[in-house]
């Protein structure tokens, strides 16, 4: 899609298939008005003053949304119409927000469906009027660039677990970086043996799928600078190991990656924005699979800091994986580090499907990033991780149980139970994006991977 800045529109109306929007409080939804050339869809929105930025991200993804469902190629639109009083923003931030989500909008997971004769509906040009300056720009680039990036994202993660591996997982990460200044290190089962992970070999040992452990390097900021460490749970299809998923729950788990491909592509877009920060990506890899090679209810994992893990579920596994890269992360000394992972069911319990459950200790950072979440529309929101709950994840044959003491509060325990293994010795950030796996049908975003938190860690990473 080219996203281009026009002094005025009326050319763009001789050619067939351009389709220009109005907001109106007034008027009926979606009707297109045609005078002559000039087709004119009018989307019904709240009064201007009512127009939150939240509504706003919706109204650019629905321009698109609409365009498409009604096979037009080319939009043009008013940049002074997304202004809304209620909104703060710059021209700059405007044009990002727009840009990113007019490409969010766009994309649809297509790898296995036969093209139809006549093609897929596809808008070729987003015209904007009334923006010609280099703020307005500067602001379409990097939008286009994150978007670009959730949308990999949201692509590996739709990907079915027999196209996406852990070592698939690893070939993508290596790709996705190609000609960009970042180093990609892949260990497979003998370094993570010498390095004692028994947590990524432990659950990764049931799959004739092998487990690795990728690492990507962006050192764009000072030599001296401690980096931000982004850590992606990759489980790329979990069935639930011995503790085998019921058949309901079962489908979809191939998007158990989802953190893994949020963060590859998170330092992705840095590296290509040219972020001067240092940021780290790891990912622990695996294929949680029944079979009689599977770690079982019960077994003692040693994790790579010596911790002990009873596990008394196998199908709580991402915390079992994440709790060794929580461990390696140690070695860059890191000024933050933030993990991702579709974690817990209970996490969804608690919040449904439009929030991702936010973790952290740091008062000042919760308020920070949940800032950043309304900004960007990823958003998220706290849970407790009080001491008080570090007893409800205390082992009996081993250090530390991978579930809590009750059924109740399984979010919570899934982070204090990762809380363990940071044990303060960096800034932490836990983010549970198992309530932001999919897209919902009031979202205008195709089926499958929703992309979250790629745009929110672009941020964390310039912002914070």
């Amino acid at each position: 899609m080219d996203i281009r800045i026009a002094r005025e529109n009326m050319g763009y109306f001789t050619k067939k298939g351009a389709l220009a929007f109005r907001f109106d409080a007034t008027g009926k939804d979606g009707m297109v008005v045609s005078q002559g050339n000039k087709h004119t869809c009018v989307l019904k929105i709240d009064e201007s003053e009512k127009v939150t930025r939240r509504k706003l991200i919706l109204l650019v993804r629905r321009v698109v949304y609409e365009a498409l469902a009604k096979k037009y190629t080319t939009v043009v639109l008013d940049f002074k119409q997304f202004r809304f009083p209620k909104i703060v923003i710059t021209d700059e931030e405007l044009a990002e927000l727009m840009a990113t989500n007019f490409l969010m909008a766009h994309f649809a997971f297509r790898d296995f469906l036969t093209k139809p004769k006549e093609g897929w509906p596809e808008i070729k040009t987003i015209v904007l009027t009334n923006a010609g300056t280099k703020e307005v720009k500067a602001g379409i680039e990097r939008g286009k660039i994150i978007g670009e990036e959730v949308n990999r994202s949201r692509h590996i993660a739709t990907m079915p677990g027999g196209h996406m591996t852990p070592e698939i997982l690893a070939k993508h990460a290596e790709v996705s970086v190609k000609g960009l200044p970042v180093k990609v290190r892949v260990l497979g089962v003998p370094e993570m043996t010498r390095l004692k992970m028994g947590g990524v070999l432990g659950v990764g040992k049931g799959s004739d799928a092998k487990p690795c452990f990728i690492i990507l390097e962006y050192f764009g900021g000072k030599k001296n600078e401690k980096p931000v460490v982004l850590v992606g749970k990759g489980v790329t299809f979990d069935t639930g190991g011995i503790n085998l998923k019921p058949s309901d729950y079962i489908l979809g788990m191939n998007m158990d990656m989802s953190g893994g491909a949020a963060v590859i592509h998170s330092l992705a877009a840095a590296a290509r924005l040219k972020l001067k920060k240092n940021v780290v990506a790891l990912i622990p890899a695996v294929e949680n699979m029944p079979s009689g090679s599977s770690y079982r209810p019960g077994d003692i994992l040693h994790s790579m800091s010596g911790k002990t893990i009873e596990v008394l579920n196998t199908d709580a596994e991402g915390r079992i994986i994440l709790a060794d890269a929580l461990i390696y992360a140690k070695r860059y000394h890191p000024a933050l580090v933030v993990d991702v992972a579709t974690l817990t069911g209970a996490a969804m319990g608690a919040l449904g499907e439009r929030a991702s459950a936010l973790f952290t200790q740091d008062e000042k950072l919760e308020l920070q990033i949940r800032h950043l979440g309304e900004a960007t529309g990823d958003y998220v929101w706290p849970m407790p991780l009080w001491d008080e709950y570090d007893d409800e994840v205390k082992g009996t044959f081993g250090d530390v149980a991978n579930l809590g003491k009750t059924r109740y509060g399984g979010a919570v325990t899934a982070a204090v139970f990762l809380k363990q293994f940071v044990d303060n010795s960096y800034p932490w950030v836990h983010l549970d994006i198992a309530p932001r796996m999919t897209t919902l049908p009031d979202e205008f975003l195709a089926k499958g991977s929703a992309g979250a938190p790629v745009r929110l860690l672009v941020k964390i990473l310039e912002k914070l």
